[in-house]
């Protein structure tokens, strides 16, 4: 039996956007656009925790770092307009 992810098709694809986006970056526009980033990231963290934030364990990781938050977010149930909020990420990314 395959287990089925929490995560809805429409967040997962934009997730997915994101990720492609991010990999095209060259390095010092990524950087630029780290904090756009590590906020979504941190707010889905807060979500959980009030005042939490997660590890600054640099570009490379940032990502991952935002897919298991994203995971987490839909697997409690805070997934709605996920989907905006990654395609809005998305667009400041360029």
């Amino acid at each position: 039996m395959t287990p089925t992810s929490p995560v809805p098709q429409e967040v997962s694809t934009e997730l997915e956007r994101v990720a492609r986006r991010w990999r095209e970056l060259p390095l010092d526009h990524a950087l630029a656009r780290v904090p756009a980033v590590r906020a979504l990231v941190d707010d889905l963290a807060a979500a959980d925790r009030p005042g939490a934030t997660v590890p600054d364990l640099g570009p490379a990781v940032l990502l991952d770092q935002l897919t298991v938050l994203v995971f987490d977010a839909c697997a409690a149930g805070r997934g709605e307009g996920l989907d905006s909020r990654l395609a809005d990420l998305r667009r400041t990314l360029g």
